[in-house]
């Protein structure tokens, strides 16, 4: 019985790491180091940044190793859109 439950949890638990990634609306910051631990902490490891469209790209990759675009305020620090890529 035992081993069901922890089966279970480990089950309904997997899908919830999937999700660990900033979400639209989520505050990162404006500069480059506030962003990068904020990105980082919720499991994107930022590989660079550049301007684009008014906004700050963040590219980084999560846990599967894809990347991902996040679109970043320049002047709330709010995420704005976030595309991935294979």
């Amino acid at each position: 019985m035992k081993r069901i439950a922890i089966l279970t949890t480990l089950v309904l638990a997997a899908p919830l790491s999937a999700l660990a990634m900033p979400a639209v609306g989520d505050v990162v910051g404006t500069n480059p180091q506030d962003a990068t631990a904020a990105l980082e902490k919720a499991g994107c490891s930022v590989r660079d940044f550049e301007a684009e469209g008014g906004m700050i790209e963040a590219k980084c990759t999560d846990e599967a190793n894809r990347l991902w675009e996040v679109y970043i305020d320049l002047a709330s620090g709010a995420v704005k859109k976030i595309s991935g890529k294979d």
